[in-house]
């Protein structure tokens, strides 16, 4: 379904270039200007009432691989947990009034919206965590960090923070040697201002109110470094905020030299540990 009804904010009203195509094999989307929220929720009686909202990464590029979409959202599915694929938009001059906010707008509208529909959807709204992969973990770390300012219109003051965090290879530095030049270039601009370096640095933005934390990434990831994942525990670690962090020895990025079980059995382990699921 469309995220938003009526207008789009922040959006300049530029026609919608969206266009899909396949990367290793799987459908991958760019140009998104027109973001949508697609559900998977459980059968009612399977249902505990938690949920995920879920941001493919693609470096702030494109986004939808499947591992980190649709395939994902069905596995938390199958465990009772209601799982949400956000197809938000990815930051343009041409689309984007001020395309820095653009994907955390979005961000912060499915959190309301998830929100909104708890008693209609069978869900808990004090349940409703945020993951994401790679650029979209610097999104999902974004709505843990930046949660206290709306971005968007919130004229009922509907709470904006995820009650958890799964970050899964994430970016989350914007400064340089640390987090990924691509992502830092597409969502900043080639030379962007140190406030708003800092800004988006997400682990400079931590506070002792972030969200309980859950972050996987591997030692030999080679686009996004394992420090961005490593920094973040220590901000949230001062914080004394709950964090856990599994750094698996190979893996590279996107886990494609593991299973999706040495992963995904973890996380859930966690989520259970949580009772944000069941055994």
């Amino acid at each position: 379904m469309p995220l938003y009804e009526g207008a789009i904010p922040n959006a300049t009203g530029a026609p919608d270039e969206e266009e899909r195509g396949e990367l290793f094999g799987w459908a991958f989307t760019r140009k998104v200007s027109r973001p949508t929220i697609t559900a998977f929720l459980p059968a009612p009686d399977k249902s505990v009432g938690s949920s995920v909202i879920i941001f493919p990464g693609g470096g702030y590029k494109g986004e939808g691989l499947a591992i980190e979409s649709t395939a994902i959202a069905v596995r938390f599915q199958n465990r009772g947990v209601a799982a949400f694929v956000v197809k938000y938009r990815l930051p343009s001059d041409v689309t984007m009034l001020d395309k820095s906010i653009g994907p955390l707008q979005d961000a912060q509208q499915a959190i309301r919206l998830v929100r909104e529909h708890a008693a209609e959807w069978n869900l808990n709204p004090r349940e409703v965590g945020v993951m994401g992969f790679s650029a979209g973990g610097h999104l999902a770390s974004s709505a843990g960090t930046h949660f206290s300012q709306a971005y968007i219109p919130n004229g009922d003051s509907v709470n904006l923070r995820p009650d958890f965090m799964i970050l899964a290879y994430p970016v989350i530095s914007m400064m340089n040697g640390l987090g990924d030049k691509g992502s830092r270039e597409a969502l900043l601009g080639p030379n962007p201002a140190d406030p708003l370096v800092r800004l988006f640095s997400n682990e400079q933005q931590v506070t002792d109110e972030t969200p309980p934390t859950l972050l996987l990434h591997a030692a030999d990831d080679t686009i996004v470094d394992v420090d961005n994942s490593v920094a973040f525990f220590e901000a949230l670690r001062h914080h004394k905020v709950p964090v856990e962090m599994i750094v698996f020895p190979k893996g590279d990025h996107g886990f494609f030299l593991i299973t999706p079980d040495e992963w995904i059995q973890p996380m859930f382990q966690w989520m259970t540990r949580n009772a944000w699921m069941m055994p």
